[in-house]
């Protein structure tokens, strides 16, 4: 990438059309003053320090630990690690001049960024928008009120509101994190060059993004997931993987119940009978390796229990449960509410406020596992059972404390149980 002495983005650049895009023109002002930094020059102590560090040579007195410079396998003063004290003090040096010559340019550079111009990046939005709007319902508000006339314990009733609720955007924060550029590199937000020898800035793992550390905190919540830069499908955090496929669910959680509705609905003890653990690891590697040209038939695969195994351990599996961390209270606390319509409305209210990938995955998963308790004569799996199952597998407590999981089985088991037997008005 060639620095250019233009420090203005070419109007032509703009396009509505991904294939006409044309990269803008970054600007050169840093990349010049990296240029023009002063390079360290080495000076040697002619007397030798016998209480220096024997990591270092005699340039360091008895008074290194004055200099804050600390080594584990690399050389370091704050976060950046050095192979080499030149590297340090060449980056240092660098850095000082830069952040001196051209402090309020630095100051300014995000007030024009170029990343909301760039033609591409709002079409991707709008076509993501666009595609997961028409295979998605809508998710309804609704309230649940006591029928006088009837002395059921509860009679559930849905007045549905015009207002939306919930937006289809399945927005996704960018993964950043610090990476070290080989050769000059210019920020993707503001235009301007990443200077420095190391972690000149932070790329999304995601999709590729490179922009500034400054920059990021700027950045819109619109990652767009690369296939190319996902792994694998199991322990893929959840929006990660349905935007970088285009989808509205995760494919496994898709193939694997076509596949349980198809051959296994009277199944006994469906999702409660465990499959071999080794084939279950086998379909987890197919999905990973193959994604949706994974085999889960019957030929691969004759009992049903592994499939049910592999969706559960997906499930298990994402690092961001299917019902959020920063949800599980509020679930909790609403399996704990004595009255069974403030409930059911509680539920709700949690139910709208998670993000979109993981409502619509869950709401696909409830109206499965209510048509699965349709066939309780065979199978023996009622909403309870289900929910016994399900409850630890779908929501998990943030701090990870085993005697805060125990203690609230309870409440996972009920609110799982509440959803499938109410889903059709929950939803």
């Amino acid at each position: 990438m060639a620095a250019s002495s233009n420090s203005s983005l070419s109007g032509s650049s703009l396009s509505s059309d991904p294939e006409d895009y044309q990269p803008p023109i970054w600007k050169s002002y840093l990349y010049q003053l990296q240029q023009e930094a002063p390079r360290p020059k080495r000076i040697t102590c002619p007397q030798e320090m016998e209480s220096r560090p024997k990591y270092y040579g005699r340039e360091f007195g008895h008074q290194t630990l004055n200099y804050r410079l600390f080594y584990d396998g690399k050389h370091f003063v704050g976060e950046k690690r050095f192979e080499s004290v030149h590297d340090l003090v060449t980056d240092a040096l660098i850095t000082l001049y830069i952040e001196t010559k051209a402090a309020e340019y630095i100051a300014k550079m995000t007030t024009n960024p170029i990343y909301e111009h760039l033609g591409y990046t709002s079409l991707l939005k709008d076509k993501m928008v666009h595609r997961l709007s028409r295979g998605r319902t809508e998710p309804r508000r609704v309230t649940f009120q006591r029928d006088e006339k009837i002395s059921s314990p509860l009679v559930r009733r849905s007045a549905l509101k015009d207002m939306p609720e919930k937006q289809c955007s399945y927005e996704k924060i960018h993964n950043f994190k610090v990476h070290t550029f080989r050769g000059p590199h210019w920020c993707e937000y503001c235009a301007n060059f990443m200077w420095g020898l190391i972690a000149q800035g932070v790329r999304c793992s995601d999709c590729g993004l490179n922009v500034h550390k400054q920059c990021s905190k700027l950045v819109p919540s619109d990652c767009q997931p690369d296939l190319r830069r996902i792994k694998k499908v199991f322990s893929c955090d959840l929006t990660t993987l349905v935007k970088a496929h285009n989808a509205t669910r995760p494919m496994v959680v898709d193939m694997c119940i076509r596949e349980i509705e198809l051959r296994g609905m009277k199944s006994e003890g469906l999702y409660r009978v465990s499959g071999f653990s080794e084939h279950i690891e086998d379909v987890r590697l197919a999905f990973d390796r193959d994604g949706e040209k994974a085999d889960i038939s019957a030929s691969a695969y004759a009992d049903i229990n592994i499939i049910a195994g592999a969706l559960k351990l997906y499930f298990r599996d994402l690092p961001i449960p299917v019902i959020t961390f920063d949800l599980y209270s509020k679930f909790i606390q609403a399996a704990k509410l004595p009255n069974a319509e403030s409930r059911l409305e509680a539920i709700h209210e949690g139910l709208l406020q998670l993000p979109p990938a993981h409502y619509e995955t869950l709401r696909y998963l409830m109206a499965h596992l209510k048509r699965v308790t349709m066939f309780e004569k065979y199978n023996l799996m009622n909403a309870e059972n289900l929910g016994i199952v399900f409850g630890p597998t779908l929501m998990q407590p943030p701090e990870q404390n085993a005697l805060t999981t125990l203690n609230d089985m309870r409440q996972q088991k009920l609110v799982v149980q509440l959803i499938i037997e109410h889903e059709d008005v929950l939803f």
